[in-house]
């Protein structure tokens, strides 16, 4: 892991850039995650102590995830490396007064900065946009305490998978701009877990996440063909 080589593809932050100006329309492109963050937050908060914990949301975008752990009670960092999103994530809090340490940094890099030093981190649909996603998932293991959790959320590499999110989506919906996601990418729980164990980390639950469009619905499910969470624990 070289934290001076940023494991970032400068097509995927121009790509989320593009979204920043409407990130908390939850009519807009981001309505997804405006309908999931519910679901998530509840994942966390039913397997993680929140109220005073210090918390890192990677990958937190216009910071939907990292203000609702915030209002948790949660001492929350929000990193990423798209500067324009990063920018709406801080203006948002002067509407919210919700108080959210927002830092352009890569986790990699945060992580030689301030290893052991997280109760718990999140990483909502990150890995999938990233170049090297065992990279990520390393960083996150350093920069937790003994005893704090990983908590993630990606796509699987399955053919439900892209008929969902990319035919279904992106193409038939128009819930996401196209583009915004490439199948190659999808990581299969089995790849997830295997990353997990090389960087020292004990699975502890993997659940599916299930979401329909059209109701606006998301729960956990027992099918991880689409979306699956994971949690993750670093030994004491």
């Amino acid at each position: 892991m070289n934290p001076s080589a940023a494991n970032v593809n400068p097509a995927e932050t121009a790509k989320f850039d593009k979204l920043a100006a409407r990130w908390w329309d939850p009519n807009g492109e981001s309505r997804p995650l405006h309908d999931l963050n519910p679901v998530r937050l509840n994942y966390v908060a039913e397997r993680a102590v929140l109220k005073g914990a210090r918390l890192l949301d990677v990958g937190c975008g216009g910071g939907i995830l990292s203000e609702a752990l915030a209002a948790a009670g949660a001492d929350v960092v929000g990193i990423d490396l798209a500067r324009r999103v990063l920018e709406v994530a801080r203006l948002h809090l002067h509407e919210s007064k919700q108080k959210v340490d927002y830092r352009e940094i890569s986790v990699e890099a945060l992580a030689q900065e301030a290893p052991g030093t997280f109760d718990a981190i999140a990483c909502m649909e990150l890995l999938e946009h990233v170049p090297d996603p065992a990279s990520v998932v390393a960083a996150c293991a350093m920069l937790l305490k003994p005893g704090g959790r990983l908590f993630l959320s990606t796509l699987n590499r399955t053919p439900l998978a892209f008929a969902a999110a990319i035919v279904g989506a992106e193409y038939a919906l128009n819930l996401l701009p196209r583009g915004t996601h490439h199948y190659a990418q999808f990581i299969r729980p089995a790849e997830l877990a295997s990353a997990l164990r090389s960087a020292g980390l004990e699975l502890e639950d993997i659940s599916g996440l299930a979401y329909n469009p059209l109701s606006r619905r998301a729960w956990i499910a027992q099918s991880t063909q689409v979306n699956y969470l994971a949690c993750a624990r670093k030994p004491e």
